[in-house]
């Protein structure tokens, strides 16, 4: 399949890069940020969101969304990408979503996924519970009691945690993972909001003997893993195409300054040596958009490798978006780790989703052991 997106999907992109542009530039993040506002997002933009059709992008028609693919998905993460949009949409609408149409019961669908697809719903996965993005280490843990599970683990970098109207908890069980949803408003649930170095979201979540019903299950008991696995493969390319759009719009910064900063009475982009190094960034970044969009038609078309696909994705999207942010601030010189410029945003956003779902080390292990080393 050619590497290129379609005429469809290219007029996505431009809803999508005009709609953030005009209602959520960069501008939108500060504001957030330096009013201390206390959901740190915006719940008209996430409606709106819903409005364009973009929060329910991969949800069927039939509950209200637009019935598109991973690609699609893709190309609104990485217009968020580009803006530094504080958004739900990657909790909700792609990790979250993705759960729900895969395993979630006609009544959980019923429930949430209209919701989402209309932005009035904000719901958040719980996964990881170290400082690293570890699925297979799981220990929160779902007893059986009464009619249901009690629930008692912790949980942190639950993306909107402390805004989402159910949580989907990954717990162990028996013989394997179970997925639960959950009412944060639960006894027995402790949220606690954690403002992250890029001004995004997330939150720490602490489960005390929670009692959840056994229609809290989410698909089969002890049936959780391989559906978490689908839904965090999507989120990791949905990952890798915003660390694209963030890599891509701190070079075109950069490329603005080198055309009108000028030094020694000449233009600084005049200097061969720059020209050299935003060349290789150039070639850099198209690579690591071939790959992001490779994958993403890889989980579309539902191709077995689609998996280790989206390792490699992941793992370029992030190298080549800390080199994208490192030459923007060391082409910006000093200024460009002052706060006047937005460049400095761009790298501590890059660092965030560099962790997010596993960072470079996380998916270059993936792969050597799933090609035997």
């Amino acid at each position: 399949m050619p590497l290129i997106l379609t005429e469809e999907q290219t007029m996505l992109k431009e809803a999508a890069d005009g709609f953030l542009n005009e209602n959520a530039p960069i501008a939108h993040l500060r504001a957030l940020r330096d009013s201390r506002n206390t959901d740190g997002i915006s719940r008209d933009l996430w409606k709106a969101f819903g409005e364009m059709g973009f929060a329910g992008v991969i949800i069927p028609e039939e509950h209200g969304g637009t019935g598109l693919g991973a690609v699609e998905a893709g190309v609104v993460a990485e217009a968020l990408g580009r803006t530094l949009t504080p958004s739900p949409f990657m909790g909700s609408g792609v990790l979250s979503a993705k759960v729900l149409i895969d395993s979630g019961s006609a009544e959980q669908q019923a429930a949430w996924l209209p919701r989402i697809a209309a932005g009035e719903a904000i719901l958040s996965l719980a996964v990881d519970e170290g400082a690293k993005h570890r699925p297979s280490a799981i220990a929160t843990t779902a007893e059986r009691s009464g009619n249901g599970f009690r629930l008692n683990g912790a949980k942190g970098f639950v993306l909107d945690g402390h805004v989402a109207d159910a949580l989907i908890v990954a717990a162990r069980t028996d013989d394997g993972l179970t997925l639960f949803l959950v009412d944060p408003k639960t006894a027995g649930v402790e949220i606690e909001r954690t403002v992250m170095v890029d001004a995004h979201n997330a939150a720490r979540v602490t489960l005390t003997d929670v009692e959840v019903d056994a229609d809290a299950v989410i698909g089969a008991v002890d049936g959780g893993e391989g559906l978490l696995e689908g839904a965090l493969n999507l989120g990791r390319a949905c990952a890798a195409a915003s660390l694209n759009g963030a890599g891509d719009q701190a070079f075109q910064l950069t490329l603005e300054y080198l055309r009108t900063r000028k030094q020694f009475g000449k233009l600084i982009g005049e200097f061969q040596a720059l020209q050299h190094r935003s060349a290789h960034l150039f070639t850099e970044i198209e690579l690591a958009r071939a790959a992001v969009l490779g994958a993403l038609q890889r989980l579309d078309a539902g191709r077995e490798d689609a998996g280790l696909a989206v390792s490699v994705a992941k793992a370029k999207a992030g190298r080549v978006a800390e080199l994208a942010v490192q030459e923007a601030v060391q082409m910006h010189g000093g200024v460009g780790m002052t706060d006047a410029f937005d460049v400095g945003l761009f790298m501590k956003r890059v660092r965030v989703l560099n962790e997010l779902l596993g960072d470079t080390g996380f998916h270059t292990e993936r792969l050597a052991r799933a090609k035997g080393f």
